[in-house]
């Protein structure tokens, strides 16, 4: 699978400036870290294609994603909200990964089935998002996510309204799939427990810039002086 790749890219939102010139490696979990404000999920919302590049390239090996709208990508994003549809059962919920149009194929239901059981909601399927609870919500979305086999999934701190329980739960189902599946992650999170039980790797940004990852356990090992300032 092909490293992500940032070539010489600059971020803007009004007076905000985030660059980044590294790569983030694929066939892993890596978490982003960084104080509120620094880029993060601006980082994941110009891989996703919600927010252009002011400058430089963004890639998936050869692969130019620059100025590929989002459903042409081969990214899932996951934020906070899940972005479930109260109106739509959890089974129709999910099948929106593989079908707008959810006319599904006979196929595409037993996958929707298949993704439902692999988080733990199999026979929940004709539920309403609010008669599931927040980490049965959790489920669906990433089952959703699961579904439209994309190689890269970003989480945009997608479990933080989670208990420490329930988001550890849902951290190690991410981590199991993804190395089943063969799926790359990015991760948003403010808390380094989380970077040290779910990522092989964590970049940390900082001043405005993104920084090549390292392995997690050696970084918060000995880790540089912004990172000892964001911890206290």
């Amino acid at each position: 699978m092909d490293d992500l790749r940032f070539d010489g890219v600059a971020l803007r939102q009004g007076g905000f400036e985030l660059l980044a010139d590294c790569a983030l490696h694929a066939d892993r979990v890596t978490a982003l870290i960084g104080a509120s404000g620094s880029g993060k999920s601006t980082l994941l919302a110009a891989v996703a294609g919600f927010l252009a590049p002011a400058k430089g390239r963004i890639r998936l090996g050869d692969n130019d994603l620059t100025a590929l709208p989002p459903a042409a990508r081969p990214v899932s994003i996951l934020f906070q909200d899940q972005n479930l549809f109260p109106h739509l059962s959890v089974a129709r919920n999910v099948g929106l990964g593989l079908v707008p149009a959810l006319r599904l194929t006979a196929e595409q239901r037993d996958a929707r089935d298949a993704a439902l059981k692999r988080v733990g909601l199999a026979g929940m399927g004709e539920r309403r998002p609010h008669e599931l609870s927040g980490g049965q919500q959790s489920r669906a979305a990433l089952a959703r996510a699961l579904v439209s086999g994309r190689s890269w999934l970003l989480l945009d701190e997608a479990f933080s309204a989670l208990g420490p329980a329930l988001r550890h739960e849902m951290l190690d189902l991410v981590v199991e799939t993804a190395a089943d599946r063969g799926i790359s992650v990015v991760m948003v999170t403010h808390d380094p427990d989380d970077a040290r039980r779910a990522s092989q790797e964590t970049a940390l940004i900082v001043e405005g810039r993104l920084h090549a990852p390292r392995p997690t356990a050696d970084l918060f090992a000995d880790p540089p002086e912004a990172l000892r300032a964001y911890l206290g």
